[in-house]
């Protein structure tokens, strides 16, 4: 056999590899042997069929499958003796002319074929005890408690009918029933009967509700109203449609009393089983808030320590998966680059850069998840698909079934348990330093945004 390398770029190597015939005709030859011992031919014994008579019969699958073989075989020897790692798959490329396939199939000329392929760099790891880390922590207070149960009463307030004369406010709830036309035509899904608008909730399509204020019961008025031009229905996208809209009934919110009644409602004891409860949901929101911050900063103190060229191949393909996406959310809004004060091709530049981040720092937790030993167990995969089942109340058989049988959603849920625990792992040797923030603080993101409420 002989190997000759004829690109060395960077992460691509391609190398030119040739294999005697008579190799090949050697290991096809020790299959056939095998072979006979297995095949029932009439006309023979068990295991007395000549070779030479399953060669007639054989010889052109049983190459093909030697030549298969030792093209895999071949690979990983060169693949291995240079301690390479694959980024992708091979690109192999083989005769194709019909005369030179039907000689290599017949034995008759070498094996001759060339390899592409793109390897992942070495990573030489960063001493992790090194590393500082900022934990910002925020305390639950007793406001917060009581702003959570603010919000819970708001959400559950009583309303109550008007008196006779009275109209509709914003924040009055109003019954009604409605015909909608386009072009004096009704369409599909365009009527209702006993429906409830909160106005100023933004339920409805932009416009509806405003047209309300001002109706009173027993009244009806002709709502004017355009469908948004990225309407979830085609057909209606951005057709003038009217509204035939009768208000039945107009209720004002009341207040609700937050007290032990209140709480008994929400099927809690007390008001303050209700507060231990909303204290208990705020600190783990808190504490899902801090480790998202906690693991970004890692990921930043990660990124800054190993730089090195990512697989283009790699990148090209984490780019395509999360520019694919943000161009179906785009058209799905109506929204285009120019609304978020940029362009398509500087769009295109600043996620290249984000799945090049992506892409190393995949390679760099792989690298010390493989060099420290750590995996993923099955009762802790199991254990996320039955977390992933009890958020689908009724259909946790199916969720289960579909994970049992299908290998990729499993990887999908295995991929951030690792991640997790490759993470920790580094926190644990790195220096972490607690820091007071507000609440504020802690749930905004790097641009200075609330991320969470």
């Amino acid at each position: 056999m002989q190997v000759t390398e004829t690109l060395n770029e960077g992460l691509k190597h391609e190398f030119k590899i040739s294999v005697p015939a008579s190799d090949l005709d050697a290991k096809a030859g020790a299959k056939l042997v095998d072979l006979k011992d297995k095949v029932r031919l009439n006309g023979f014994r068990p295991g007395k069929v000549p070779v030479a008579h399953l060669k007639k019969i054989y010889g052109r699958s049983v190459m093909a499958e030697t030549i298969d073989q030792t093209i895999r075989d071949t690979n990983t020897e060169i693949f291995t003796e240079r301690g390479f790692r694959l980024a992708g798959e091979p690109k192999i490329t083989m005769p194709t002319e019909k005369d030179e396939v039907e000689e290599l199939l017949s034995g008759k000329t070498d094996l001759n074929y060339t390899v592409a392929i793109e390897v992942v760099p070495q990573i030489a790891l960063a001493d992790f005890k090194s590393f500082s880390v900022e934990k910002p922590v925020v305390d639950v207070s007793d406001a917060d408690v009581d702003d959570a149960i603010k919000r819970i009463a708001e959400g559950s307030r009583p309303y109550n009918a008007k008196a006779e004369g009275a109209k509709a406010e914003k924040g009055d709830r109003v019954t009604i029933s409605f015909k909608g036309t386009i072009n004096g035509e009704a369409f599909e899904g365009g009527t209702g009967e006993g429906i409830q608008v909160l106005i100023g909730a933004g339920q409805f399509i932009p416009g509806f509700e405003e047209q309300l204020i001002g109706i009173g019961t027993n009244e009806t008025r002709t709502l004017k109203v355009p469908f948004p031009k990225n309407y979830l229905n085609e057909k209606l996208a951005g057709q003038p449609a009217e509204f035939e809209t009768t208000a039945t009934l107009i209720e004002a919110p009341g207040e609700t009393t937050i007290d032990d009644e209140f709480a008994k409602t929400l099927g809690l004891e007390s008001l303050d089983k209700l507060k231990e409860a909303a204290r208990e949901r705020l600190t783990a929101e808190f504490a899902g808030a801090t480790r998202q911050k906690v693991k970004r900063a890692l990921l930043d103190r990660l990124d800054e320590s190993h730089k090195f060229e990512a697989p283009p191949s790699l990148v090209e393909e984490e780019f395509k998966l999360m520019w694919n996406s943000i161009k179906a959310e785009m058209d799905s809004s109506g929204k285009t680059f120019a609304d978020e004060n940029t362009t398509e091709e500087a769009a295109k530049e600043e996620y290249h850069k984000i799945a090049d981040r992506r892409v190393r720092l995949g390679l760099v937790l792989s690298e010390i998840g493989e060099k420290n030993k750590i995996t993923v167990t099955d009762d802790e995969v199991s254990r996320a698909v039955i977390e992933r089942a009890r958020q689908m109340p009724g259909r946790e058989k199916e969720v289960w079934d579909y994970y049992r049988s299908n290998a990729q959603a499993l990887a999908q849920l295995r991929a951030p348990i690792y991640e997790d625990k490759v993470v920790d792992f580094v926190l644990e040797l790195a220096t972490v330093t607690e820091k007071k923030v507000t609440k504020e603080e802690l749930f905004k993101d790097e641009d200075g945004e609330k991320t969470a409420a």
